[in-house]
């Protein structure tokens, strides 16, 4: 689905995200607590001249995973190899990425909770011993052969946290978790990615479009690229607050950051199923859309801005919800409230 809110990378996002990106931790804004305790560690094993401790970089699509892992490379000198989860298909794959390595790279697998779980096990030992072992012959004549490898730093990253194997999120030695950049994060993020694009963005109109922006970077890019659209249209030498209003909510995206299917998911929630409780399998049929994007992508932000709770028997709208809709919930829609607060309250 073709959504200007949506975090997950597009095909624009590809193309121009690496001239955006920082290449260092003093151009990245935002994550401070992320930030300071990278900078501590890369900084020691620089230091000790050893490859860095591996790293699970977690959270939401669009917060700058790929980007820190490439920051800490270039801050290490060293070089990035860049794969994904559902790309690594077979032993020979992984074998073919591992022996690719010099000593002290990083090798960045994205959405590593996608691994396979016999690609899993193949790289317990790659990471633990820095070995990689290959089955030679096949029946009673078979033998294993173990490769020695350079020691090098795996950084996965995943926004399903959950669906990571306890053997594998013990394997790694440093642990963080991104979260949602702050309107003022954002607001500078905006201004060195106009500057990187050669557009005049006015203060405040940076601040308008990173207040839509859901907290994501990613988000902000896209929509600052939207707004240039605006502006050479309109044949404007610069992005003002009013232009920024205007292109804005042109693009359907209101004040708090909703657009259309935000609109549309709370619309079916409320008008065709009473505020819920139902099923996301359900809710995924009604609104033509799979059920692992309404999880991961759609429902995050209105989860984290109370439009929307999940609870043991499905989805519920809150009130806030249904103000926003100007709709009143009737006896059923405040009964199943009422037992969604109770049934979050702490035992």
């Amino acid at each position: 689905m073709d959504r200007d809110l949506s975090p997950e990378e597009g095909r624009d996002d590809s193309a121009l995200e690496p001239t955006l990106r920082p290449k260092s931790f003093a151009h990245y804004v935002g994550q401070a607590d992320v930030k300071r305790k990278l900078k501590v560690v890369v900084e020691a094993a620089k230091r000790r001249g050893k490859a860095l401790d591996h790293v699970l970089l977690s959270g939401p699509p669009g917060l700058g995973k790929t980007t820190l892992a490439a920051i800490i490379a270039n801050e290490l000198g060293v070089q990035l190899h860049t794969t994904s989860g559902p790309a690594i298909d077979k032993k020979g794959d992984l074998a073919g990425l591992l022996s690719s390595l010099q000593e002290g790279d990083i090798l960045f697998i994205d959405e590593i909770h996608r691994l396979s779980s016999v690609i899993e096990e193949n790289l317990y030992p790659a990471m633990e011993d820095f070995a990689f072992d290959i089955l030679l012959g096949e029946g009673a004549h078979a033998r294993s052969l173990r490769l020695s490898l350079p020691p090098f730093t795996l950084v996965g990253a995943t926004t399903r946290t959950g669906l990571l194997t306890g053997p594998l999120r013990d394997r790694f030695g440093i642990i963080e978790r991104l979260d949602y950049y702050t309107p003022d994060d954002l607001t500078a993020i905006l201004l060195q990615s106009s500057a990187a694009l050669g557009i005049t963005l006015i203060p405040d109109a940076a601040s308008s479009i990173a207040r839509r922006s859901r907290g994501t970077p990613r988000i902000a890019n896209r929509l600052l690229r939207r707004v240039r659209d605006y502006m050479e249209v309109a044949g404007a030498s610069a992005v003002d607050h009013a232009l920024a209003q205007y292109a804005l909510n042109e693009l359907g995206i209101d004040e708090g950051g909703l657009d259309w299917f935000d609109r549309k998911y709370l619309e079916v929630l409320i008008a065709h199923f009473e505020g819920g409780p139902v099923g996301i399998d359900t809710l995924a049929s009604a609104l033509g859309e799979a059920a692992h994007s309404i999880e991961d992508v759609h429902e995050p932000y209105l989860l984290q801005q109370g439009f929307l709770q999940r609870t043991p028997r499905g989805r519920v709208a809150t009130l806030r919800a249904w103000a926003l809709l100007g709709r009143t919930p009737g006896s059923h829609a405040q009964q199943q409230l009422a037992l969604s607060l109770t049934a979050n309250e702490d035992p």
